[in-house]
């Protein structure tokens, strides 16, 4: 992906440190806090400040960039938006995380079909156990 590119196409000017958050972002596997973000824009010395990531984001969330992840507590985690619109869903006891395809689609349906409401947004918040976690639990509960 042209970063350049990709920011003038959303209307958003471009700079140094946007460049660079949004390559930290591109080059991700998984959603970033951050504090991820500021320590790895500032690896190899001080590159950016801490509340300019922070309007950074806001900027690229604004500008529908981003999709920002409430981790609870006040903590958010960020992710360039893609083709297609998923969530993460987050291990409540060892915090591992994935992706899963977001399931509105067919729930907007049905609310659109049952009320006539359209939905224009939505925040989808779910608490989980990973199998791994799941199985550790119904074990020390059984012995």
């Amino acid at each position: 992906m042209d970063l350049k590119t990709y920011l003038k196409s959303h209307n958003i000017k471009i700079t140094k440190c946007r460049l660079k958050i949004l390559k930290i972002l591109n080059n991700a596997n998984d959603a970033l806090t951050v504090e991820t973000i500021y320590k790895i824009c500032n690896d190899n010395g001080k590159f950016a400040d801490l509340s300019t990531v922070y309007r950074s984001l806001d900027l690229f969330e604004e500008k529908n960039v981003v999709s920002k992840v409430d981790l609870g507590n006040g903590k958010y985690s960020y992710k360039i938006k893609g083709d297609t619109h998923k969530h993460v869903l987050k291990c409540n006891m060892c915090n591992k995380e994935i992706e899963i395809e977001c399931p509105m689609d067919q729930v907007e349906e049905i609310i659109k079909n049952k009320t006539g409401f359209v939905l224009i947004d939505h925040e989808l918040k779910m608490k989980a156990l990973c199998k791994d976690c799941m199985d550790k639990s119904n074990n020390e509960k059984n012995s």
